[in-house]
């Protein structure tokens, strides 16, 4: 199957997220400075989210600019993947509007959680549908930083009970891990 058309699709869908989360955005009432405090939490909500959908629309391309042909395997993980993503809008939404309270950090970093397996799955099943390519194959990775990932997410989730800023702090701190290059994770590439 031709990988353009799965290229298309996944940009569409992730642009729309990004527009909708924009749109959750309200302007200060005022025309001060001082009128963007209140609106503080959701502009860094937003903020965060879209650092994490440009994570994975970066990642995403990367991995399919690497692949020969994409199967059906790979068309239902992509989808997985864009399931979860397109739930960013709603779980920042909410975020931003109870930063303090439990419930919604824990569903933010559920769903973060969610993201990070599915690109792990869509990972595997680009590995798989290019076996007959095994240089390629190792180029596309294990998933060691996805692995990580998926870890602190679930360090987080139950952190939030306690301490909803704390699991706030690990979700930056592992958006901030993906601007790290991946050799610090993967093991060493053929050359």
């Amino acid at each position: 199957m031709n990988k353009s058309r799965l290229e298309a699709f996944s940009d569409g869908v992730i642009a729309i997220a990004i527009t909708i989360m924009v749109l959750g955005l309200q302007t200060p009432q005022g025309s001060s400075l001082a009128d963007l405090a209140p609106l503080m939490p959701p502009l860094l909500s937003y903020v965060l989210s879209f650092v994490y959908i440009g994570i994975y629309w970066v990642n995403h391309h990367h991995l399919l600019q690497l692949a020969t042909q994409v199967d059906r395997r790979v068309l239902w993980a992509n989808l997985h993947l864009l399931f979860w993503l397109s739930l960013l809008p709603f779980v920042t939404s909410w975020v931003a509007n109870h930063h303090r309270q439990s419930a919604p950090v824990a569903c933010y970093g559920v769903v973060l959680l969610m993201c990070s397996i599915a690109f792990l799955l869509l990972k595997r099943a680009l590995r798989h549908s290019e076996a007959a390519h095994p240089s390629l194959a190792a180029l596309l990775g294990h998933g060691r930083k996805n692995a990580l990932s998926i870890l602190l997410y679930a360090v987080a989730i139950p952190l939030s009970l306690a301490t909803p800023l704390g699991a706030t702090a690990i979700y930056v701190l592992l958006a901030l891990l993906w601007f790290l290059p991946d050799h610090h994770f993967e093991a060493a590439r053929p050359r």
